[in-house]
């Protein structure tokens, strides 16, 4: 099958483009048949040397059945050799099968994260609690020892008693962690 196309020249970040009749087989800059015109995208949109075209060739290779590519049927299109419409692929900007693997992965991960915040945020664990309970009479207790100056002895007894107490439950509560 013939082809209607471009084949690039010039220098790196210069393009210059010749519109070549070609296998559709052959690669983009190897062999053509027959050179048809021009297009240096370098210039104005305005410029009348953007795209040149050697319009009586161009029909003759068409009447002979060579299919333009979509931007050189934009070019032959502004000239009236051939009707231009735009393509319209609605797939092309859907994402690959593994992309929406990935995407739903990504998506439960952050379902699951939220469910576990709003668990932890209602229901706080109790492992929190106790340590606030033990620390709540440790500090009640140098008060008492206070008061037990200022009474005497027997108060001072008890408090003696209480922090013997309180170092027995702090032994069993590493023990149940361990």
């Amino acid at each position: 099958m013939l082809k209607i196309r471009l084949t690039r020249g010039g220098a790196k970040k210069r393009p210059y483009y010749s519109i070549v009749i070609a296998d559709s087989h052959s690669p983009r800059d190897g062999r053509f048949i027959e050179k048809v015109g021009s297009y240096n995208p370098l210039l104005k949109r305005d410029d009348p040397n953007r795209v040149a075209l050697k319009v009586e060739r161009i029909q003759e290779w068409l009447k002979k059945g060579a299919q333009p590519t979509d931007r050189v049927a934009r070019f032959l299109a502004s000239e009236g050799l051939v009707k231009w419409q735009a393509g319209n692929n609605p797939k092309k900007a859907e994402p690959g099968t593994k992309a929406k693997e990935r995407a739903e992965e990504r998506a439960q991960r952050e379902a699951d994260r939220a469910a576990a915040a709003a668990e932890a945020a209602a229901n706080p664990p109790a492992a929190e609690e106790a340590p606030a309970e033990a620390a709540a009479p440790a500090e009640e207790a140098p008060a008492a020892e206070a008061a037990a100056e200022d009474a005497g002895q027997p108060a001072a007894e008890d408090a003696v008693e209480a922090e013997a107490g309180e170092a027995a439950e702090q032994a069993a509560d590493d023990e149940a962690k361990s």
